[in-house]
């Protein structure tokens, strides 16, 4: 199924939409010369997640999934298996996981993560969350169908 058509206030409309890197890429990756950076970020960041072997689930959310011409950045959210260790990964993996402000140092992005055991209401709770924005309102998120192309 397509992505939705933006809504009048240029988001998606409320609701967690599924697509693969590669639809999500062509959707939200054209353009501006900033969308199309952003966009090779969002697929480092997917790529290193998924290298793991234990990426349960992937999200893109903020301004890079709206009509907005020069998103600021890429926001993601992962769950990651609960036998996730990051202690176990070295170079660019780790630093994706590291802390919040060391992956949007290296990476150029808002990158959030949890292991499964700590989505507190279940992990299709946890995602819905990132829907709200910092005004209150919602919008839509995209889910990227993990290990699709």
């Amino acid at each position: 199924m397509p992505l939705p058509e933006f809504n009048e206030n240029g988001d998606l409309p409320v609701g967690v939409h599924c697509a693969s890197i590669v639809d999500v890429i062509d959707r939200f990756g054209m353009g501006s010369a900033r969308r199309k950076l952003v966009a090779k970020r969002l697929e480092r960041i997917y790529q290193l997640a998924s290298e793991t072997g234990h990426l349960a689930r992937f999200v893109v959310f903020g301004s890079f999934v709206t009509d907005k011409h020069e998103p600021n950045d890429v926001d993601v959210f992962m769950i990651m298996d609960d036998n996730f260790e990051m202690g176990s990964l070295v170079a660019e993996p780790r630093l994706l996981f590291a802390d919040h402000s060391t992956a949007q140092d290296h990476f150029g992005a808002s990158v959030f993560w949890i292991r499964r055991l700590a989505a507190m209401g279940g992990e299709q709770a946890a995602i819905e969350d990132w829907q709200i924005k910092r005004d209150g309102t919602e919008r839509g998120i995209v889910e990227i169908t993990v290990n699709s192309t």
